[in-house]
């Protein structure tokens, strides 16, 4: 059976922006169900941007301990792999790139 053009244009084109759209409207309901993930994600990002290469340098060289804070975090991320996947998510690419940024990361 030969599809004709119309079809083949809902095919190709329209099928994916359907995906898109779809995809969209469950990352934006994934973020209606953890607020508090989303601020401690917001919060870790906003840190890595506004504070200056050096300083990130002089952290990572003192390698300190978690606070108590970031050990309880920690934990409870270690506990749900759908959560701690999700937020990973959301810091990886701009923590990245501020290393890479900084020359901490090749």
């Amino acid at each position: 059976m030969k599809l004709t053009r119309p079809v083949k244009y809902v095919r190709f084109v329209m099928l994916p922006v359907f995906l898109i759209a779809i995809a969209g409207t469950q990352a934006q309901n994934q973020s209606q169900q953890h607020p508090l993930l989303d601020a401690l994600a917001t919060k870790v990002v906003q840190k890595y941007q506004t504070t200056s290469c050096q300083d990130l340098k002089l952290k990572k060289a003192e390698n300190a301990p978690p606070t108590p804070q970031e050990q309880k975090v920690i934990q409870f991320l270690k506990t749900d792999p759908q959560l701690r996947r999700e937020f990973i998510n959301k810091i990886a690419a701009p923590i990245a790139n501020k290393m890479f940024d900084c020359g901490m990361i090749p």
